[in-house]
């Protein structure tokens, strides 16, 4: 910001804010509670697979046996090792969005203006705080201009309140939100000795909504869960009745159990989204919530604001019309005489310490024209804020001799109305007006006044004004913009552009950046007295929509989310905060985005750059897809491990207890990284962002996936009881009969990893997207079967023989027919594509 501070803003020194923090601390509420290290693991202890090992643990020491006490001791360690990994990398990406997410405050020391985190605000502070900004402590206002603001978070009222350093009020209160204009105000209070503070609101300690797959992830679990317990019971009878054994039956109970219950599930989607969110977060784009990235990859329709999303927001002055001489200035003309007082009453009609680039241009043309600047000599004596519809706004200045200056500007068509022009000098301007716009230029009327006493009229619009011309400026796209929306288009999104500028404006600037099917816009003034069935079919068949204001813009937001879209919508300015909280993902900008567009997004893209979106839609589908090929894996490898353990033992098999705990363990440990760790690193698939979105209500839970993953499940399972039933018939003992059905599974649990990266490609296809861990994991698996198989003490203790090329063979084939048929299912659904 390049403010000219008045003399007596001299703001703290550095010794002066040391000694403020020394005495009144940080700003922000020591109440609050981070989890710590010691939370996280007491968390994990809770998680019913520690405790079914604790329990099985305890078995073993109570019968003796305590080599297996000693290694489920050991997985009890591993067990923790791994979900502690992963909640501690899930907490630190978290903590780290969490601190991207602080908004910085603006404020004066040393007498410059810098920007610091908002805990560093102290009390004597000087803030500043501007339209759309939040409002970070208690203060004193000591100068404003055209300052409003919205006390809603504290008292409940929605309108916003004019306030200034002479008015009764004027106190400004952490948590409320700048509606208008710039203040400059003195912190007084910080952290908890706010009025909020002291109310105890805290947007941290509101509980976040669950998404949808949150939602159906835990009834999923529950479920198992419930069918878990069952299964335990009815084992534990059933072998009791026959060995009248009470703790063996305890143990196969709780081995069936094990194998039952999926909590690799949740452990999987939380990493995926909080890991997912961080790598996203590298590359520019904030995720405020981590949930958000379930719903990125589902996005139809991007509703784009057009100033600063679309175009660079630079706001060039590229032409001056003056009207007095109806000739066109362009920017090399503007020290041209005739154009004086059109510059002199642009600038006078902004901001005296601009914060909207156009206003800040105007400030620095009138500069670079003018030989003597007359800006020290006035203050700003009467104001009226930008208002109406179309909007205009009206600065008075007076100087000492008290000369007085009476300056308007605002949209075209506002200002036309308010002057004294007959029809045909309305419609030559409207000529003018028409041509500039269908090149994509931002325009601006410009107009004064002159008033003797202080009796100021009631509305602006009840000045006698003469029109002195326009100001026209020029937003170019951004570069590569084009590029962007042909992905957008690519993936199957539509595009809709909402914005406050006017068709011909808006028509140009779309046409350049490649959005498609931009000849026809609509009015925010015309939907605003649509039905809902005539906003739905507008909001369906139309690209471009104008003039928008708050309102129009969350009519047009909410007509198609009820079309069944999947609206992301993307805007930086204050009126688009309703549009944004109310879209399934608000995206706001991040350099040139106000708070309250920040503060109601759910995403935010740091540097502006919009082709980040494409890759936050990427990234959503990938995870995604990830999450359910996670998913589909922990559920088809757990059938073939719960009907091994269940079946012989129900059916009567000679060989009733194949798998103990130990092995059902050990086949855990494998899977959890698996699902969690390998699949969350998993690359996308090259077709991703050439298939249209997925439905939102469609789920990993929807049956077609579901009997897809039983179906598998359930061929390995035939797989691995066919070669325990094979190696019974020739002859082999319960060591070998256990050697080869654990062999094959640990086969078909590898085969089936590979196979899964991709439920359409082939896995050979699927080679080519490098995943190291899934290789690390593959060869530690491997090289743990080859030590329990042929290290004579280990093999003991899995109670498992040594195995011979012929057997292994005959394992891995069988394993590769269960799980490789699905390679053929893949092909069939290429071909019909």
């Amino acid at each position: 910001m390049a403010y000219n501070i008045p003399e007596q803003f001299q703001g703290l020194s550095d010794e002066q804010v040391q000694h403020s923090r020394e005495e009144f601390g940080y700003n922000q509420m020591d109440s609050m509670r981070k989890s710590t290290w010691l939370d996280m693991l007491l968390g994990i202890l809770k998680e019913p697979m520690l405790i079914l090992l604790i329990a099985i643990s305890v078995i073993y020491l109570t019968i003796g046996d305590y080599g297996e006490a000693a290694f489920m001791l050991v997985a009890i360690i591993l067990v923790s090792a791994i979900s502690f990994y992963q909640d501690n990398r899930s907490k630190k990406a978290l903590e780290a969005l969490e601190k991207l997410n602080e908004p910085l405050s603006s404020v004066i020391r040393n007498r410059k203006i810098i920007s610091i985190p908002t805990h560093e605000i102290a009390v004597g502070d000087l803030c500043i705080t501007e339209e759309g900004k939040i409002i970070n402590a208690d203060g004193r206002i000591v100068h404003s201009n055209d300052f409003s603001v919205n006390e809603s978070p504290l008292t409940g009222e929605s309108l916003s309140v004019f306030k200034n350093a002479e008015s009764d009020n004027n106190k400004v209160y952490s948590g409320t939100i700048t509606v208008s204009g710039l203040a400059v105000f003195e912190v007084e209070k910080i952290g908890k000795e706010t009025r909020i503070g002291k109310i105890g609101a805290s947007i941290a300690e509101i509980k976040e909504e669950e998404s949808p797959l949150q939602v159906q992830i835990g009834k999923f679990v529950k479920t198992m869960a419930v069918v878990g317990i069952a299964v335990f019971l009815l084992v534990c009878a059933v072998n009791y009745y026959h060995t009248q054994d009470l703790l063996a039956s305890l143990l196969n109970g709780l081995t069936l159990a094990m194998s039952i219950l999926p909590e690799e599930i949740p452990v999987a989607f939380t990493t995926f989204m909080a890991l997912g969110s961080w790598k996203l977060m590298q590359q520019g784009i904030i995720i405020k919530k981590s949930a958000i990235v379930e719903t990125l990859g589902s996005t139809t329709v991007i509703c784009t604001d057009k100033t600063g999303t679309i175009t660079e927001n630079t706001m060039q002055l590229k032409h001056l019309y003056d009207y007095q001489s109806e000739k066109i200035f362009n920017r090399n003309e503007f020290n041209d005489a005739r154009l004086e007082a059109l510059i002199d009453y642009a600038m006078w009609s902004s901001e005296p310490i601009p914060f909207d680039p156009m206003e800040k241009t105007l400030h620095r043309v009138y500069q670079e024209t003018r030989t003597e600047d007359s800006r020290p000599n006035y203050i700003l004596f009467h104001e009226y804020p930008l208002e109406g519809k179309p909007p205009m706004m009206t600065h008075v200045f007076e100087n000492e001799v008290k000369q007085r200056i009476v300056a308007a500007k605002g949209a075209p068509e506002a200002i036309i109305q308010v002057c004294d022009l007959n029809d045909l000098d309305k419609e030559k301007v409207r000529s003018v007006i028409t041509t500039l716009g269908q090149q994509g230029y931002r325009i601006l009327g410009v107009a004064k006044s002159t008033f003797e006493g202080n009796e100021f009229p009631d509305k602006q619009q009840d000045f006698d004004f003469k029109f002195l011309g326009l100001v026209v400026f020029y937003d170019p796209p951004k570069k590569g913009i084009k590029e962007v929306f042909k992905q957008i288009y690519e993936a199957g999104i539509k595009v809709k552009v909402v914005t406050g500028d006017n068709a011909d404006t808006t028509r140009s600037i779309a046409t350049q950046a490649g959005i498609l099917n931009a000849s026809k816009a609509i009015e925010g003034k015309e939907i605003i007295d649509y039905s809902d069935l005539e906003v739905e079919e507008a909001a369906k068949d139309n690209v471009l929509f104008t003039r928008m204001f708050p309102e129009a813009k969350l009519t047009v937001v909410n007509a198609l989310k009820r079309q069944g879209e999947v609206v992301a919508m993307l805007g930086d300015g204050v009126n688009d905060g309703p549009a944004l909280k109310a879209a399934h993902i608000g995206i706001a900008m991040g350099n040139k985005g106000t708070e309250i567009a920040k503060a109601a997004a759910s995403l935010v893209i740091t540097n502006d750059d919009l082709g980040k979106l494409i890759i936050g839609i990427a990234a959503g589908r990938r995870i995604y897809t990830n999450i359910k090929k996670a998913i589909q894996y922990i559920i088809s490898i757990h059938i073939p491990i719960i009907l091994t353990v269940s079946l012989p033992l129900f059916l009567g098999w000679i060989f009733p207890q194949i798998f103990t705990p130990v092995h059902v363990i050990f086949l855990e440990l494998v899977m959890g990284p698996t699902c969690s760790i390998v699949y969350e690193n998993e690359p996308m698939e090259k077709n991703t962002m050439q298939i249209p979105p997925r439905p939102i209500t469609d789920t990993f839970l929807n049956w077609k996936e579901l009997s897809m993953s039983v179906v598998q499940g359930v061929i390995i399972a035939i797989g691995v009881l066919f070669v325990y039933q094979f190696t019974v018939s020739q002859g082999g003992g319960e060591q070998k009969t256990r050697a080869m059905v654990f062999t094959t599974l640990i086969f078909a649990n590898i085969l089936l990893s590979f196979v899964n990266r991709s439920f359409y490609y082939s896995v050979l296809e699927s080679f080519k997207n490098k995943n190291v861990l899934l290789v690390a994991i593959t060869l530690f698996t491997l090289s743990m079967l080859l030590v329990i198989l042929y290290v004579s003490s280990v093999s003991d203790f899995f109670s498992v023989t040594s195995l011979s090329i012929y057997e292994l063979g005959l394992s891995l084939g069988i394993a590769s027919i269960s799980v490789l048929w699905f390679e053929g299912y893949k092909y069939i659904k290429r071909k019909s594509r």
